[in-house]
């Protein structure tokens, strides 16, 4: 479970890092994750969440004709997702939320994006549960997420330098989302994962 002062924690955190995110994730992300991020997006219809949306490093991919909601923490990361919105012309409603504590309606989403935040959220668990609460009946899931690795050798390095990872970067090494999803209702409907098992994307439902 998380405190309540780790989130003004976090959200300090990501402010400090706001002005240079996007120069840093151009180059780590075309590594880490490909093209994963468009097909994320090529999977949201309907009212789509994008929890965590950060600097909105999504928003060019998402199809026209949805409508995006995103939520974030820090003040300073919405504050770029704000201009790429203006960029791209988008339908955006940016609202600064806490992903554990959703402003939203039961019921009320058609898709649950997530890239790169289960891992910086203090309770994974009470997101996934948020998650699942907003979808409607037959609502899609979408993960990508950097995870513990399926090599145990590589696993037992994350193990090792997470206590510092989570200190001084909010950043944890190890968790498994997909094992939760069940436990929440999901139903899982593809997986993959890529470089030793450390990078995921899973699409689940929220069975009818």
């Amino acid at each position: 479970m998380s405190h309540p002062a780790m989130l003004p924690k976090l959200a300090r955190h990501y402010d400090r890092l706001a002005q240079h995110y996007d120069s840093v994730m151009d180059h780590l992300e075309t590594w880490l994750l490909g093209d994963w991020r468009a097909w994320a997006a090529a999977q949201a219809y309907g009212r789509t969440l994008e929890i965590a949306i950060g600097t909105g490093r999504t928003l060019p991919f998402f199809p026209q004709d949805i409508m995006v909601i995103g939520v974030e923490l820090s003040i300073g990361m919405l504050k770029y997702a704000r201009q790429r919105a203006r960029q791209w012309r988008r339908p955006t409603l940016l609202v600064r939320a806490d992903a554990q504590a959703l402003p939203i309606r039961d019921k009320s989403i058609d898709a649950v994006l997530s890239i790169l935040s289960l891992c910086t959220i203090p309770d994974h668990r009470r997101a996934l549960a948020e998650a699942y609460r907003v979808l409607r009946p037959g609502g899609r899931l979408i993960l990508v997420e950097h995870v513990r690795s399926s090599n145990p050798a590589v696993a037992a390095i994350q193990q090792l330098i997470d206590p510092l990872s989570v200190r001084y970067a909010c950043d944890h090494l190890t968790r498994e989302p997909l094992e939760l999803l069940p436990h929440y209702g999901f139903r899982v409907l593809d997986v993959q994962r890529r470089w030793l098992g450390i990078v995921e994307r899973v699409l689940a439902e929220k069975p009818l």
